[in-house]
C-alpha cells in the first residue's frame, strides 16, 4: 500500500485502523503505548544469540517509523520506551501496575510473550494474525491451550524452546511432556531439584543435558514487570484537538477511508 507518490503507508495504516477499532469497540478508559527501545536489551546482553534469527527490517517497513512517530505525536497518550528492556517488559508493569489498584486490563498485542502477564484482572486481545480475526484469551483459555497457568510459561517455553526469540529447547521435549513436567514439578528450579525422579532415564539425561540453557531460557522468557517507569497518566483517551491532527497526517498519507471513521468535529 503506497500513496499516489509512492511512499509505503501498509504499516501505519494497519496500526491507525486498529487504534480506531479498538477505539471504537472497546470503548476504553483510556490506551497506553509500549515501543521497543533502539538498544539492546538485558535479555541481548546475557544471550548474544537472542532473537539473531530474524531478518533485518525490510526497508519499506523501516521508512515508515517516522510516521508512526508522527502518528503517535499526534494523539498525544501515553508513550513509553525504557532502555534495556523490551515493551512486552513495559505493557507486563503497567498491567500488574494497573491491575494491583483495582483496574482492568486489557493487553492488545500479536506476541504470546504476553500470555504469561493474564490473571483475574488482565487478559489480551491477540492480534497479528493474518486473515484471522483477534482472539480475546484469558487466563483460563490460556492455561487449556497450554496445559499450564499463565505465571509458568516461561517454564514451559524453556522447555520447548521459542523459535521467535531462538531459544532452543530440550531435544525431544515437546509441549505434551513440558506440561506433564510442570504439573509434577511446577517450575524449572524444582525439576532440576528433584531431577532424579524424572522419567523414563532418556528424558532425565536430556535435561541434565540441557540444565544450563533451560535455565537461561526461562530467565530470558520470563517478562519483567518491576520496569521503572516515568511518573505521569497511565492512559488517556484523544481529544478533539488530537483527532484534528489525526485528521491532518491521514489527509496527507491518504487514508481516505479512515478520515470518514474520525469523530466529527463540534
Amino acid at each position: 500500500m503506497n500513496t499516489t507518490t509512492g511512499v509505503p503507508t501498509s504499516a501505519v495504516y494497519g496500526f491507525s485502523t486498529l487504534v480506531l477499532k479498538l477505539l471504537r469497540e472497546e470503548s476504553p478508559k483510556g490506551i497506553a503505548f509500549a515501543r521497543d527501545a533502539k538498544v539492546a536489551t538485558f535479555r541481548h546482553l546475557e544471550y548474544s544469540e537472542y532473537k539473531a534469527q530474524r531478518d533485518p527490517v525490510p526497508s519499506a517497513l523501516g521508512s515508515q517509523f517516522a510516521w508512526l512517530d508522527r502518528l503517535l505525536e499526534a494523539l498525544a497518550l501515553p508513550t513509553y520506551t525504557v532502555p534495556g528492556f523490551e515493551a512486552d517488559d513495559v505493557l507486563a508493569t503497567l498491567a500488574r501496575e494497573l491491575s494491583t489498584n483495582g483496574e482492568r486490563v486489557r493487553l492488545v498485542s500479536g506476541d504470546r510473550d504476553l500470555f504469561q502477564v493474564l490473571g483475574p484482572e488482565i487478559d489480551i486481545l491477540f492480534v497479528g494474525r493474518r486473515q484471522q480475526k483477534p482472539i480475546v484469551y484469558d487466563a483460563a483459555a490460556v492455561e487449556a491451550r497450554f496445559g499450564v497457568e499463565p505465571s509458568r510459561l516461561p517454564s514451559y517455553m524453556a522447555l520447548v524452546g521459542d523459535t521467535s526469540d531462538n531459544l532452543p529447547g530440550v531435544p525431544g521435549v515437546g509441549p505434551r511432556t513440558a506440561a506433564k513436567l510442570l504439573a509434577r514439578h511446577h517450575d524449572i528450579p524444582a525439576l532440576f531439584e528433584r531431577l532424579d525422579a524424572v522419567t523414563p532415564p532418556s528424558l532425565r539425561d536430556a535435561l541434565a543435558a540441557a540444565e544450563a540453557r533451560v535455565r537461561q531460557n526461562e530467565r530470558l522468557a520470563r517478562l519483567d514487570a518491576a520496569v521503572a517507569i516515568p511518573d505521569g497518566p497511565r492512559y488517556a483517551l484523544p481529544s478533539p484537538e488530537a483527532f484534528e491532527r489525526v485528521r491532518a497526517l491521514f489527509t496527507e498519507l491518504e487514508f481516505k477511508s479512515l478520515l470518514a471513521r474520525l469523530p466529527r468535529p463540534a
